[in-house]
């Protein structure tokens, strides 16, 4: 079959013109999105591609945050710029909102630019989307994926539960043996390997989990020092609190002066990614390094690569965390009197 006549039986299939599914086929916005979705449907069922070479990939790399409001963000921006910059491309930078996959507009505007690649920071696609990108020869890489990526999808991340483990099995090792939780969103996948690394250490340890002394946060300075204030208004509050991220770890740094409370004198905290500002609040905060410059730099070298034919070993890849003890961590009162 030849390409003009399967664009016209595509066409009469579909119930719309052969230039209809033309702009499908070339990214056009200007397609009402239930006839894009059909179009689509009849493309995929006729196993149509367009054969690589016949338009060329404008030199950008689209990368879309979850949310941009943190310094967090900054430090992936570093890593895809370190890549981008020795590859002569530039960057698209989107944000969808706080949700967990960008929504059709930003695919059609996707599809009608042409990049080289696609870059998802906490985020994903749907299938649907999936398909559409997959239709145009247009990778895409998620990075620090919020949920499952799915069969088949390139993803970039870190060793999340191995975190969450060093964290609480520091404070452990410490003497502590009341230890707090603020973890982030539960729909996050990170957030819930983080927190199954804690409760295996306090297993591991033989300490009861306690879910008393666990709260759910978002990943943001506020909510650490609301469900910290929580935590250490408790009758028998935590003598230590490991924050699933350093701005929720920031945020009980408030909550704890708010209430008269010292670290590490009367509290000792951990926070996990080792943004920049770690080593200068007061007193430096323990954490735990999410090399996310580096996890950015992987993840943008795999998608240039898959744009240009090259097939990775493995379509996981997982960094490891280390833990940077500074002095927001000390033994108990109780350990140091007896001590």
């Amino acid at each position: 079959m030849t390409r003009a006549a399967t664009l016209a039986e595509i066409a009469q299939e579909a119930g719309v013109s052969a230039p209809t599914v033309s702009k499908v086929l070339n990214g056009r916005a200007d397609v009402a999105p239930a006839t894009r979705e059909r179009v689509e449907d009849l493309l995929r069922r006729h196993g149509y591609r367009r054969r690589r070479g016949t338009a060329q990939a404008a030199p950008l790399l689209e990368l879309v945050f979850h949310e941009l409001e943190s310094v967090w963000a900054m430090e992936v921006i570093r890593g895809v710029e370190n890549v981008v910059r020795e590859e002569g491309l530039g960057i698209v930078l989107s944000e969808s909102s706080g949700r967990l996959s960008p929504g059709q507009s930003w695919v059609d505007g996707v599809l009608a630019r042409r990049p080289t690649g696609v870059l998802l920071v906490l985020s994903g696609l749907d299938r649907a989307q999936q398909q559409q990108l997959a239709g145009r020869d247009i990778p895409f890489v998620v990075l620090d994926p919020a949920g499952d990526p799915g069969q088949g999808v390139p993803a970039v991340g870190t060793t999340n539960w191995d975190g969450g483990l060093a964290a609480t099995r520091h404070l452990l090792d410490l003497g502590h043996r009341r230890i707090g939780l603020i973890g982030g969103p539960a729909r996050m996948m990170c957030s819930r390997a983080r927190a199954d690394g804690y409760r295996a250490a306090l297993d591991i340890a033989g300490i009861a989990y306690d879910p008393e002394l666990v709260r759910e946060g978002d990943f943001h300075h506020e909510s650490g020092r609301r469900v910290g204030l929580e935590l250490l208004s408790l009758p028998d509050r935590p003598t230590a609190v490991f924050a699933g991220n350093d701005l929720q770890a920031l945020g009980l740094y408030e909550a704890a002066r708010e209430l008269g409370l010292r670290i590490p004198e009367d509290l000792s905290v951990v926070g996990f990614d080792d943004l920049s500002l770690a080593r200068w609040v007061g007193p430096p905060l323990t954490t735990v390094r999410q090399p996310l410059t580096e996890m950015a730099e992987v993840a943008t070298r795999l998608v240039i690569d898959l744009a240009r034919g090259v097939q990775p070993g493995t379509l996981r890849v997982d960094l490891a965390t280390s833990l940077v003890e500074r002095s927001s961590t000390a033994p108990p009162r109780s350990v140091r009197a007896n001590g």
